[in-house]
């Protein structure tokens, strides 16, 4: 999948998930500050410098090992910490801020949908600003999968009842392995490839 990438395009990949994956975690502690909740402000995580989300070994580590076993990356930035006790709304206060993540990544995809209407670009901008749509419907995407750790697994949490979430607990610390085994079967794969086609249609 990367082997046909430029130098070009990957510089612009880098690019565009450091600045799409920082104003994701940003969204997340900035709404969690609003709901009563300082605890991932105190620890500087509304910034918008990247260094301040990055995690050795999920975001640098963790696509090197994806991109050799599927051909792809799968990274993650260094997770947001909430204190539940201090959210206002208790467990939907946890959905809202887990949401406000991916949702970023949406309302980015639709400004650069819309940036590309209007902007007369040449190549290079071209395809940053298509990587920029792309990989931000990705993330809104591959983020609201409600398999924990993921944030679409925390606001499932909030609605489901009392036995889906001690089965979410449950599989808390092995969701990741799930993930990479359901992309190596393959399927699970395709169908996020469907649902990112089908948002990709739906942008302006």
């Amino acid at each position: 999948m990367l082997g046909n990438l430029t130098l070009t395009s990957v510089i612009i990949i880098i690019i565009v998930i450091l600045i799409s994956m920082t104003i994701h975690e940003v969204m997340h502690a900035y709404v969690g500050l609003k709901l009563g909740d300082d605890t991932a402000a105190e620890q500087g995580r509304i910034s918008l410098n990247p260094l301040s989300h990055i995690d050795p070994f999920m975001t640098v580590l963790l696509p090197i090992i994806t991109i050799v076993l599927f051909g792809a990356p799968i990274l993650a930035a260094k997770p947001v910490p909430f204190n539940p006790d201090r959210v206002k709304f208790d467990e939907f206060g946890g959905a809202l801020i887990a949401l406000a993540g991916p949702l970023s990544n949406l309302v980015l995809a639709v400004i650069g949908a819309v940036a590309a209407k209007f902007i007369f670009a040449g190549a290079f901008v071209g395809e940053f600003i298509s990587a920029f749509i792309t990989i931000n419907v990705a993330l809104f995407v591959f983020n609201l999968i409600p398999i924990p750790p993921l944030d679409g697994s925390r606001v499932l949490y909030a609605f489901a009842p009392d036995p889906i979430r001690r089965v979410m607990e449950q599989l808390e610390p092995i969701g990741l392995f799930i993930i990479f085994g359901l992309i190596l079967l393959g399927g699970f794969g395709g169908i996020i490839s469907n649902l990112n086609d089908m948002v990709l249609r739906l942008l302006p």
